[in-house]
């Protein structure tokens, strides 16, 4: 029965003369791929895909009067679409008109779209929170990126394309810690994925809730070592929580569920990959994408009445008690305050927990460990009794085991980690410290050592001013650059932090407001602070200002990654030590009675290099110029990078 749907005509070619006898081109109508041919004066449309194994005609020749395949070398009639000598493997033919010289292809007008199993999986994802995706799109994720485009049309998505998948990794790793709802991360099969695997493990020790999504090469070549197939299943084992290959008939929109469910309730990583032809497969009759509603508990644990009781009783008796503030205790910080501002309590954070309090604040002390400051470990070594809030014990902070100790944390796990603890409290921290105040209230007799921080304040601040004395002819001092960020910065910035002396100085000068600070904690990775700061740009928008702080070395890891700041008008500002040198490593090396070998770095100018991409740039090498430089920096529209020539010895 001959079709009933219309044909209608698009134009292809504005100018016969666009494609010249005996070539061909790629052209499409209607999402099909179409070849184009010129050949004996007649102009011809096929269909793009060789029936062998999807070659691109488009990009073949006409070589001996046949259109031959760009893959293999197949041949067909660039006309008829016959192949020679009566074979039946030939490609459809679409009829063609010219008109005022102008070449048109006629087509059936397209079927209105049918929901298909990404289609249902992307809405389910949506429905869970998870609006915000950073990727690449590629042959192997072509399916399921089709999927998200439709849903970024309605408004419901916003999806990044950056240049390397291990910045898509860093960016949602850092809107996990920033929001503690996932972001997603997308990559074709093979390195696309693998690539995913250092963001991954940063967002796992940092208890960041994360998603993964990767394509797969189709099932029907698994196991026969075809191109970029790797088992992603077996690679991600280690690093995710839940983690699945998503089949034709799997029940496609409870897997999605079940993955953000686990990232969001065990803040942990999950990773979904798709084979090829599941993506663009139909959805089953009556399919419907899901939601959280009455899937997820409130979190607001009450601890054990034993462990309560052992706690007020110990908080009863203290003189000196000093609260430690853990990344963990982020969600939490205003009930923290309080409750220290009820005990007169000395309050310091671990280097991921930095400005969870403010160091203005009357009981603030900084941080603790070797990012922080003398203040913090005078009130440590001066306490009676910690209460550590959040915090994991990591020897980069330092908590000693000396002292009466009141752990409190989300996670049975993480209480008692490392050595055993007096008393070890299970509990969401908010609901925990209102049981604490309600019996502690009118009992307690800390004494109120306002007073004295104040003094040990006034201390450190005079030995910074100090510290800003010493200049050198090779660059400015760390101290001079946080010193002028503590003037100059906006106060409800969030400011996204990579390794290396950078961030040791940064922890230690830098005195915080209201800003919020992201790092990459536990793992430790140079490279984070710039696809970080596109997370936190994510997640915040135009409602905060986002910074970055980086050394040279850190930057490099990332540095294509300022065109996508530029592409998606991220008005990020990036603050660069360039020392040219990886300066802790040679201390390290110093320090473990090794020669400096391979340290030294050779670098570009980063203003020049990010007024190229299109972002704004300054080169700063006197301390004159600084104030003036990072001003201009605060105030630009856009993104923007102020480059500062540093000392590697004035840290």
């Amino acid at each position: 029965m001959a079709s009933t749907k219309k044909t209608t005509w698009h134009k292809v070619l504005d100018h016969k003369k666009d494609l010249p006898e005996g070539r061909v081109k790629t052209v499409t109508v209607n999402h099909k791929g179409i070849c184009l041919t010129h050949f004996e004066g007649k102009f011809s449309a096929l269909d793009n895909k060789c029936p062998h194994q999807g070659g691109p005609l488009g990009e073949g020749s006409i070589e001996n009067g046949l259109l031959r395949c760009p893959w293999h070398g197949w041949d067909f009639h660039p006309c008829t679409g016959l192949p020679p000598g009566g074979f039946d493997d030939g490609v459809e033919t679409f009829p063609v008109k010219t008109e005022a010289d102008a070449i048109y292809v006629g087509m059936e007008a397209e079927a209105p779209h049918e929901p298909t199993v990404s289609d249902i999986m992307v809405e389910t994802m949506i429905n869970w929170g998870v609006t915000k995706v950073f990727g690449m799109v590629g042959h192997s994720n072509l399916g399921f990126a089709d999927a998200m485009k439709r849903q970024e049309q309605k408004g419901n998505l916003n999806f990044y394309g950056i240049r390397h998948e291990g910045a898509a990794a860093f960016a949602a790793s850092a809107y996990g810690k920033l929001t503690g709802k996932p972001a997603a991360c997308f990559t074709i099969a093979g390195p696309g994925a693998t690539n995913l695997y250092t963001g991954m493990w940063d967002a796992k020790v940092d208890r960041a809730p994360f998603l993964a999504l990767t394509g797969q090469v189709a099932t029907q070549v698994v196991g026969t070592g075809n191109f970029q197939e790797v088992d992603l299943v077996q690679a991600f084992n280690t690093v995710a929580e839940f983690n699945q290959r998503v089949q034709s008939d799997s029940r496609h929109a409870e897997l999605m569920s079940l993955a953000v469910k686990h990232a969001i309730l065990k803040r942990d990583v999950s990773h979904l990959t798709f084979p090829d032809e599941v993506q663009e497969r139909r959805a089953k009759p009556g399919a419907k994408a899901k939601s959280p509603v009455n899937r997820i508990t409130p979190l607001e644990i009450a601890p054990p009445t034993e462990m309560s009781d052992r706690a007020i009783a110990l908080i009863k008796k203290s003189k000196r008690p000093l609260i430690v503030m853990g990344h963990g205790a982020r969600a939490h910080k205003k009930a923290v305050v309080a409750f220290a501002e009820s005990l007169n309590a000395a309050v310091v954070t671990t280097f991921k927990g930095k400005g969870l309090i403010a160091d203005n604040h009357p009981l603030g002390c900084g941080v603790l460990g070797r990012s922080g400051t003398p203040i913090a470990s005078w009130f440590m070594n001066e306490a009676d009794l910690l209460i550590v809030l959040g915090a994991s014990f990591s020897n980069h902070t330092g908590i000693t085991p000396k002292k009466p100790t009141i752990q409190v944390d989300f996670d049975p796990l993480a209480l008692s980690k490392f050595h055993q603890v007096d008393v070890a409290v299970w509990g969401e921290i908010s609901r925990t410290l209102e049981i604490f105040s309600g019996a502690l209230k009118g009992k307690t007799d800390a004494i109120d050592q306002r007073g004295e921080i104040a003094s040990r304040w006034a201390i450190w601040k005079a030995e910074k001013e100090k510290r800003l004395t010493e200049t050198s002819e090779k660059g400015l001092s760390s101290v001079a650059v946080f010193e002028a960020m503590n003037r100059l910065a906006p106060k409800n910035a969030v400011m996204c932090v990579d390794v290396g002396n950078n961030a040791y100085s940064f922890g230690r000068y830098f005195e915080p407001d209201q800003q919020d600070f992201l790092m990459s904690g536990y793992l430790g990775s140079i490279g984070f602070a710039l696809p970080a700061a596109m997370g936190a740009w994510a997640a915040v928008g135009s409602s905060r200002p986002v910074i970055a702080v980086a050394g040279d070395g850190g930057l490099c890891q990332y540095l294509a990654e300022i065109t996508t700041l530029v592409k998606y008008n991220m008005p990020v500002k990036l603050i660069v030590l360039n020392n040219h040198e990886l300066g802790k490593i040679s201390k390290e090396q110093r320090a473990g009675e090794f020669d400096v070998w391979q340290t030294s770095l050779s670098n570009p100018n980063f203003s020049e290099y990010a007024i190229s991409c299109g972002a704004w740039g300054k080169r700063v090498t006197e301390e004159s110029d600084l104030e003036v430089g990072m001003k201009q920096l605060f105030e630009q529209p856009k993104a923007g990078l102020l480059e500062i020539i540093t000392d590697v010895d004035l840290i």
